[in-house]
């Protein structure tokens, strides 16, 4: 399995900003209350994959800390690239570790992202990786439907680069 690392403190608040930036802690009287919180940040992860139209009854989640882990036996390399983007880019989600499935075209090819810096514009990232600004299409249809419109990024955001082809 690989690991990528995100922005922590970035992204869409899911949880609430007070809970995002720190573990639960059990309560000495409820030994259970740090399984039941996980099972709720993770039922609010599934929650966001539904209302994103990525959530399959295969996708499974389980959250240590601010580490998630996603596993998927039917989801193909773009879909798992795009739940690993919509998991990492949650307040509060320091790393996601996934297994990518292999495919020909992409065997030879890791997933490329791009973490957004104060300044960029989706035609200055499709400049650089894709070797013209007028490509930015193709980054924005890329990381549909995380993005719902091109000029809304974010520095600490992190965006799936598509094949040059």
């Amino acid at each position: 399995m690989a690991i990528w690392d995100f922005v922590k403190d970035a992204g869409k608040s899911v949880f609430g900003k007070a809970e995002a930036a720190t573990p639960a802690k059990p309560a000495p009287e409820k030994p259970d209350a740090a399984a039941e919180d996980s099972r709720r940040k993770v039922a609010a992860l599934k929650a966001e994959l539904r209302a994103l139209n990525l959530d399959a009854d295969d996708v499974h989640l389980t959250l240590k800390g601010d580490l998630v882990k996603i596993e998927s036996r039917g989801a193909d390399r773009e879909t798992m690239e795009k739940l690993i983007l919509a998991v990492g880019n949650i307040d509060g989600i320091a790393k996601v570790e996934a297994d990518l499935p292999e495919e020909p075209a992409a065997a030879a090819r890791p997933p490329v992202f791009h973490t957004v810096q104060k300044g960029d514009t989706l035609s200055a990232i499709a400049k650089k990786y894709l070797g013209s600004a007028n490509r930015y299409p193709a980054v924005f249809e890329a990381n549909r439907p995380m993005l719902s419109d091109p000029d809304k990024i974010y520095p600490g955001q992190v965006l799936r680069i598509p094949d040059q082809t």
